[in-house]
């Protein structure tokens, strides 16, 4: 290696320990604003569960408990391709449930079905008729990238699309969704979904990862700097 290659590498490794570091401090952040989610979460999962009978606009109403009433329309069911479950490919079945009312529906994601290409399932299979009472929690409804894919006579979904859905179904539908939770009463299948740990997620094991890298990018830019130069024999 050359004298004057030299500081050059050490300014590389420093720079690489700066970025490394910086993607740390982010990671922490991002802990933090996890953690205080979580806080929310656990508050909102705790508190008594609503009736789901009027309209629902506030956002922090997200995560709550809640019970609704009524019965499926499973002639607007929403398959949700390449899902899995335990490593097994799948699908999830979202159905409209039309309150007693009739004016408007709630999609409660109903659970995860087996697929071995995780888009093809006979949906008609796992239909639910009759008057239904479903317990879960509230999900936000989001808008925007479903990706819908007709293939043959069933279109599954990417994930729920709020403005593409209201478009297609024949009803009002809630600015959320139900994400209905196990029941020893329920079908086995769809396989209803636990709800998502409120736990750190991966920032912790990612900052950690990004300060060590930092801590060796500056260990080899040490060594770099104090290593002497020989000059050639001539």
């Amino acid at each position: 290696m050359s004298y004057r290659s030299r500081p050059l590498l050490v300014a590389g490794f420093i720079v690489v320990a700066v970025v490394c570091a910086r993607l740390g401090v982010w990671q922490v952040s991002r802990l933090r604003e996890r953690r205080a989610a979580n806080v929310l979460a656990m508050k909102a999962r705790a508190a008594p569960p609503i009736e789901l009978t009027t309209e629902v606009g506030d956002s922090g109403l997200a995560g709550r408990r809640v019970r609704a009433r009524g019965h499926y329309d499973h002639a607007h069911d929403v398959v949700l391709r390449g899902r899995a479950y335990q490593g097994v490919p799948g699908v999830e079945i979202v159905s409209p449930l039309v309150l007693s009312n009739d004016t408007a529906a709630v999609l409660v994601d109903r659970g995860f079905v087996p697929a071995p290409d995780a888009a093809t399932i006979a949906s008609d299979s796992f239909r639910e008729p009759g008057p239904k009472t479903v317990q879960g929690l509230l999900i936000p409804l989001p808008s925007g990238r479903g990706a819908p894919i007709a293939r043959g006579e069933q279109t599954t979904w990417a994930r729920l699309d709020r403005d593409a859905l209201a478009r297609r179904l024949p009803y009002r539908i809630y600015p959320y969704s139900i994400l209905q939770l196990p029941d020893s009463s329920l079908p086995q299948f769809p396989r209803r979904l636990e709800a998502p740990p409120l736990d750190d997620g991966p920032h912790l094991s990612y900052a950690i990862q990004w300060f060590s890298f930092s801590l060796i990018a500056l260990v080899f830019a040490g060594i770099m700097a104090r290593q002497r130069h020989h000059p050639a024999v001539q």
